[in-house]
């Protein structure tokens, strides 16, 4: 019989679910590898010295063979994949979610980043970069040499950097360009919402083939994003509202009629200009943003991850 207990594993649960979370970008997923988990600690005979390092090596082997496994679904996938959102103001009811540590890796923006990255080159970068493991515990557990996680971390770590804004704006500066770019998007004027939009300005709009309305590929371009915004909005019924929460750590918008979640609306800026808009409307994707926050996040609120 294993010497872990059940209370010693939901002590780590939080690490499971958050290497899990950002390793597959699916909470629902994540979820259940965590389940899987606890079924594989169930049905260990050995004794476990570092249950840590058990764990932590059975959540990101699951996850590289789900990875695997998802490669053709992905390829398969109607329109852009962007992860799924969760909620994480303190007051969030999802209890994974509510636990898990938080840090801007879980930003919707740094996850769709990991996408570009192999499973296996995702999983080393994870597991130094985010979660400060040393490289020969992370040789042990995705099952390569030392020499082979540190190549593979610096090549990840020089993609990531490549590609990650230089500046990230404040929690004040982020929240004055997601209300500015609401109220012009809410005017219906081309011109007020070009204003707002950088003239590389990227928009991802994932339906997963079951929203209406939703771009079957990347729009580029200042032009092309501004005509599709505002022609989106033809498709708001009366009695829709837009709810201000904080999904994956950073202020976003969730547009709901009644309590249902229709699309989760999140944007990254840059010297005061909208440069990436994330749309979220795969009714699949939005079971984590289902329950809608009574009182709007404090967007000054920091959060660290700690392991």
């Amino acid at each position: 019989m294993t010497n872990l207990n059940a209370n010693q594993f939901e002590a780590h649960r939080p690490l499971m679910f958050s290497i899990a979370y950002r390793m597959l970008g699916s909470a629902t997923e994540a979820e259940d590898i965590v389940q899987e988990a606890y079924l594989r600690y169930q049905g260990t005979i050995e004794p476990i010295e570092a249950p840590k390092a058990f764990l932590s090596t059975i959540v990101t082997r699951l996850c590289l063979n789900q990875l695997q496994s998802a490669s053709s679904q992905r390829t398969s996938y109607i329109g852009p994949w962007l992860p799924e959102p969760i909620l994480t103001e303190a007051d969030a009811l999802s209890v994974p979610v509510h636990q898990a540590e938080l840090h801007e890796s879980l930003s919707l923006a740094f996850l769709t980043l990991l996408e570009q990255l192999t499973p296996l080159e995702r999983a080393v970068f994870l597991l130094r970069e985010v979660f400060d493991y040393e490289y020969a515990d992370i040789a042990g557990i995705v099952g390569k040499e030392e020499a082979a996680c540190r190549q593979m971390f610096s090549r990840a770590k020089k993609h990531i950097t490549e590609q990650r804004p230089r500046f990230k704006p404040t929690p004040e500066a982020h929240r004055h360009l997601l209300d500015t770019f609401i109220q012009a998007a809410n005017t219906g004027e081309m011109d007020a919402l070009m204003q707002v939009l950088a003239e590389d300005v990227t928009l991802w709009a994932d339906g997963g083939g079951k929203a209406r309305g939703a771009a079957i590929r990347p729009l580029h371009g200042r032009e092309a994003v501004a005509h599709f915004v505002l022609a989106t909005s033809r498709f708001r019924s009366a009695d829709y509202h837009m709810e201000y929460s904080e999904v994956n750590g950073e202020l976003a918008v969730i547009l709901r009629e009644g309590n249902q979640a229709l699309v989760v609306l999140a944007v990254t800026g840059a010297n005061g200009f909208v440069t990436e808009i994330r749309a979220i409307g795969n009714p699949d994707k939005l079971k984590w943003v289902s329950t809608p926050s009574d009182t709007p996040p404090d967007s000054s609120e920091t959060h660290e991850a700690s392991t």
